[in-house]
Formats: C-alpha cells, sequence, structure tokens
C-alpha cells in the first residue's frame, strides 16, 4: 500500500498601507546631507550610520549657525507616494531639542518652499507620529499639503544657532 502525502504550503503577506521610507531592513534611502554652506551658511554638519544595541540608525549632528545668512543642516531623501497618507512616524532620539520635517512636492521649485512640522527629540528612543494636517505652508502659495505629491522628505535642524544631535531609526508615511 502506497501512502501519498500531501503538503501545502502556504504564503501569507501582510500588506501595510504605511509607505517605509527607512527601516534599516529592506527599505534603505539614498539621504543626502545638507547644510546652509551651499548657500554661503557657516552651519557645520556631521551625518552617521550607526549601530547600538542592535539597533540601526542615522545620526545628524553639528552646529547651527545663523550667522552670514544661515541656519540649517539636514538630511532628506526623493520619495514617490503612490497614493494620499495622514502624516509621518519617525522613531527618534536626541538632545532634547526641537527639529523639523520638511516635505516638498513638485510644486515647491526653489530651496526655501516647503511644508514642516516640529518634533522634539528626547533622550530615548520613541516614536512619534506627526500628522500632513500639522505641517505649515513656508514661502509658498499652496496652502494645502497632498501626501501623494510629496517627493523630498528631510530630517532638519534649522533656524537658531544651536547642537545638534539627533537619530533616525525608522520614517515613514503612515
Amino acid at each position: 500500500m502506497k501512502k501519498i502525502i500531501f503538503l501545502s504550503l502556504f504564503s501569507i503577506s501582510v500588506f501595510s498601507d504605511n509607505l517605509i521610507i527607512e527601516d534599516f531592513q529592506d527599505n534603505n534611502a539614498n539621504w543626502q546631507p545638507v547644510s546652509d554652506q551651499v548657500m554661503g551658511g557657516l552651519s557645520e554638519i556631521k551625518f552617521s550610520k550607526l549601530t547600538e544595541d542592535n539597533v540601526n540608525f542615522y545620526r545628524l549632528e553639528g552646529n547651527v549657525s545663523t550667522e552670514n545668512n544661515g541656519g540649517f543642516i539636514q538630511f532628506r531623501a526623493k520619495i514617490n507616494p503612490d497614493r494620499n497618507f495622514t502624516g509621518v512616524r519617525i522613531k527618534t532620539r536626541g538632545n532634547k531639542e526641537i527639529y523639523e520635517i520638511h516635505v516638498r512636492t513638485p510644486r515647491q521649485i526653489f530651496p526655501w518652499q516647503y511644508f514642516a512640522a516640529t518634533f522634539k527629540a528626547g533622550e530615548d528612543w520613541e516614536v512619534i507620529e506627526i500628522p500632513f494636517s500639522s505641517f505649515k505652508s513656508v514661502s509658498t502659495r499652496q496652502s494645502k499639503l497632498k501626501s501623494s505629491k510629496i517627493n523630498w522628505i528631510g530630517v532638519v535642524a534649522y533656524g537658531r544657532p544651536f547642537y545638534a544631535e539627533v537619530d533616525l531609526a525608522l520614517i515613514e508615511l503612515y
């Protein structure tokens, strides 16, 4: 008597409604560090990929200077959302300073045009959700942010003289 063994393998996929921009797994954005030195400013920037306690993250640090019309350091990446989202979710920590998330769409053609929202990077890792409704239009006539049109996103130390140190282990649109 022959025995027939039937083995069925099922592949279960969990689809998330989130757009992961960076999670140090399979989603690694092409980040670009930028400082106000591109416009003659004097801010100093250091951008590093680090690992600590099995957590991979980026660190943006440096002295932000408002001298010589300066005032920012940032790291940013191109993105291409295919639908609308509610906001930005980050896993972050830092030196208890206020930082900004900047997003841009093709309608913001000049570097000083963007949408911005702030967050405080505390000493311990935390997940922060920033709804797009809290983003403010800066130097642009576009008053409403359409998240499906975002083509740049950045983490920014901005607007006042201070020492910046902010870590990012996750950034996604939710």
